[in-house]
């Protein structure tokens, strides 16, 4: 083909098969198609059948970029790909709320503006033992929104050893000076103790923040304050300490903290996550002292740092679930992935490799998402050609596993078990 054997715009969309295509989006498609036919014929090479090359462009706009996809990686959390998978009930409460209209800011007894925190507020003070509570978009939110509305301008005490990096570099030092305070260091990377807090502390100091190591530990010559102590140092200077859980577990889950325990140890605000180990939406959720709370609420920041209406009807169908810890376990997918037998996932494993003719490896999974680094999870996963990782992929649904020593494992302790069928499928169709 010559570039003189093009056809116009309007000549392409005469094409029947671009007929039903609405104009605008077609008018588009064919620019780009011809000009990318233009940039092949300079190069020597042949564009190809250009009305089929329209539709495919006009598919391609209509696709959604947002898809689900499997995870056969092992990592119950996994940041990149949306960590906590939402258990039925906060997505029921999603379709309910979301396809109409709701009293999201409407307060039907008094028939009058009302609260979007209400919504949430009662049940995390219920779960956590809080006066008093409010939710923004995520956890790095949060703290930001406590810092700039108590220690603007003034002081924040933390550790050396809690100058940590959380998600896609964002680091915890950074944070603290977008909210306008002052960060002082006490102590060492490995070594602080109270008495540190105690000399730093001064006129201008406001806040001792407390900042869980989330994603990491240091073992050995070490020595940190417990939150008692830290509270101890708070009360006697009259500062507010401020207690940065991160994951935000709400039943007991290895060593990480609750904010119930926060709480009744001195913590006067504490902030944790929504879609980590607490296993509903992304947000960020600050619950404390009543006056602290309400200094958050009528801070500037907290109107563009606030949850929309789906994340709040998300959270609160999760957080009704650990009404009944019992059930919790039993329906919120984190908890549940965590908890499950290390027989039952190899028995999924097992279902999976004779449907693919692949081979069970035992291996280990992770919590992943920041959460309890240092647990291993005894797991087993399906072991298939490496070549079929791309094709996975790019696949529908798109499927996420690991390339370990020239084969692919697919891990299926974070592939629930109607899944199992969907993966085999998918398998199978890289192959074909």
């Amino acid at each position: 083909m010559k570039l003189s054997d093009l056809p116009s715009v309007d000549e392409l969309l005469r094409d029947p098969r671009l007929g039903a295509a609405p104009h605008g989006l077609a008018v588009e498609a064919a620019r780009t198609v011809l000009d990318r036919a233009r940039d092949e014929i300079r190069a020597g090479r042949e564009p190809g059948e250009l009305a089929e090359l329209v539709e495919r462009e006009i598919a391609a706009a209509h696709a959604f970029r947002l898809r689900r996809a499997v995870n056969a990686t092992g990592v119950i959390a996994h940041t990149n790909l949306g960590r906590a998978p939402l258990p039925d009930r906060a997505l029921e409460r999603v379709a309910d709320v979301g396809r109409g209209y709701s009293n999201l800011e409407y307060d039907l007894e008094a028939g009058a503006r009302g609260s979007r925190q209400d919504h949430v507020a009662a049940i995390l003070s219920r779960l956590t033992g809080a006066e008093a509570a409010l939710v923004v978009n995520n956890n790095a939110a949060a703290v930001l929104l406590a810092l700039a509305a108590l220690a603007e301008g003034r002081e924040v005490l933390v550790s050396r050893g809690e100058l940590i990096e959380i998600g896609d570099g964002f680091r915890i030092p950074d944070v603290l000076t977008r909210s306008g305070a002052r960060l002082v260091e006490v102590g060492t990377t490995n070594r602080t103790r109270a008495a540190d807090y105690e000399r730093a502390a001064g006129p201008e100091t406001a806040v001792l923040l407390r900042v869980h190591q989330s994603n990491f530990r240091v073992v050995g010559f070490t020595e940190h304050p417990t939150l008692a102590e830290l509270a101890d140092v708070a009360s006697g200077r009259q500062l507010v300490l401020v207690d940065d859980l991160g994951s935000g577990a709400l039943v007991p889950l290895g060593d990480e903290p609750q904010a119930r325990e926060s709480l009744a140890v001195g913590a006067a605000l504490v902030c944790f996550s929504g879609d980590k180990l607490l296993g509903g939406p992304q947000a960020g959720i600050v619950v404390g002292r009543t006056d602290l709370v309400e200094r958050l609420r009528r801070h500037p920041l907290q109107r563009a740092l606030r949850a929309d209406k789906l994340t709040l009807a998300a959270l609160e169908g999760t957080l009704t679930l650990y009404l009944d810890p019992e059930r919790a376990r039993r329906e919120i997918p984190v908890l549940r992935m965590l908890a499950e037998s290390a027989e039952a996932v190899r028995l999924r494993a097992e279902r999976l490799a004779s449907s693919v003719g692949g081979e069970v490896e035992e291996t280990v999974a992770r919590m992943g998402g920041g959460a309890l680094p240092l647990a291993e999870l005894q797991s087993y996963a399906c072991a298939v050609e490496e070549e079929l990782a791309g094709p996975l992929r790019l696949g529908e649904p798109p499927v996420i596993g690991v390339v370990r020593d020239g084969r692919l494992l697919l891990d299926v302790r974070t592939v629930s078990d109607p899944d199992v069928d969907v993966l085999a499928a998918a398998v199978l169709s890289a192959r074909a």
